[in-house]
């Protein structure tokens, strides 16, 4: 705005003292536990893709590192990296974090990044990417999972895999895992042997099997991003029909509802990533759904510790109840702003 009338400026200077206000507000939560109102702890990690991610969610004191996206390094290099290269990254990242878990996610990208594939994909999201790509590629996967599995020796670490749709990929990178811990067993490395394997639910198809599902795994790890465009087949970068993108769509909630379920009959640990963990909007009733770990980008940390101190376990419950039983996303929102007048936020 060119030369603003003197109210306009007054105006914008009170949002500014305003948003200055809510900040040191906030940082006064950095030393609080991650709990409801009525004392429930719950688990609140971070999600980092570099150093100085991971900086910020040691200042904001997470309680592990949910999501390690190891894609970045690769991509500022332009180079896939030695197992050497890798191991030098994941080691720093279980030292600085040690002792909170450090969950690192195997490469997650579209055949166009580092392979030349013999035909243009017209939708490289359902194409030749992430999990597909290694279990074709076995010897770079295994490259990967060396480094990981190293690195577990210098803190706790879990490897996750993205990007999985059935059961039979689940077998097949367990076995990978297992050929390479025998063949650093060999070699007489450092490791830890029992070191947790989960994967992310993000296609509906590995949603739908959950029950099935945590009798291959450790924990899951859900990715709301992918999983909500792959259940409404929309693309949420296209202005077409972006406006269908809906993480309150009930078919979302009903399939992230089928995931907790199955792991707490299996006894088997669910987390949540993408925007959906850390809009503190969506706290209370994925809460209420039964979800006790969270993973978030680092400044979304405190958010999540700001609403969840006004959130009770009863009235969250009460809440995804009602949810449960709506038929539109608008219906659902009204219903949680209603209960908790909380603006959303975007990381």
């Amino acid at each position: 705005m060119i030369n603003p009338p003197e109210e306009v400026s007054q105006e914008y200077r009170r949002n500014q003292e305003k948003i200055e206000a809510h900040r040191k507000n906030l940082e006064a939560l950095i030393t609080s536990p991650a709990e409801t109102l009525d004392g429930l702890r719950f688990k609140l990690m971070a999600n980092i893709g570099n150093m100085m991610d991971l900086e910020f969610a040691i200042h904001y004191q997470a309680d592990g590192v949910g999501l390690f996206r190891t894609e970045l390094p690769f991509i500022v290099g332009e180079h896939l990296l030695s197992e050497e290269d890798q191991l030098d990254i994941y080691k720093k990242v279980a030292q600085r974090m040690n002792p909170r878990e450090v969950t690192i996610r195997t490469l997650d990208f579209g055949g166009d990044k580092f392979f030349v594939i013999p035909h243009a994909e017209k939708n490289p999201f359902l194409g030749y990417r992430s999990t597909r790509v290694f279990l074709k590629e076995e010897g770079l996967l295994k490259i990967q999972l060396r480094a990981i599995i190293r690195a577990s020796a210098y803190g706790k670490v879990k490897i996750l895999f993205p990007m999985v749709s059935s059961i039979e990929e689940v077998t097949q990178l367990k076995r990978v895992v297992k050929e390479v811990v025998g063949e650093l067993t060999s070699q007489k490395d450092d490791f830890e042997e029992a070191i947790p394997i989960g994967v992310m639910v993000e296609v509906p198809s590995l949603a739908i099997m959950a029950q099935r599902l945590m009798k291959e795994v450790d924990f899951v790890s859900i990715g709301t991003n992918d999983l909500v465009q792959f259940t409404l087949a929309v693309d949420r970068d296209n202005d077409l029909v972006s406006h269908l993108y809906q993480p309150l769509n009930p078919s979302i909630l009903w399939l992230i509802k089928n995931v907790i379920d199955a792991g707490n009959a299996y006894g088997k640990s669910v987390s949540i990533c993408g925007e959906m963990a850390g809009d503190p909007a969506y706290f209370p009733l994925l809460f209420g759904l039964g979800l006790r770990e969270f993973s978030v980008a680092p400044f979304a940390i405190l958010e999540i510790r700001e609403i969840a101190r006004l959130v009770t376990r009863e009235k969250a419950t009460h809440i995804s109840k009602k949810v449960l039983e709506m038929d539109s996303p608008e219906e659902i929102e009204k219903l949680l702003m209603t209960s908790y007048p909380v603006k959303h936020t975007h990381f």
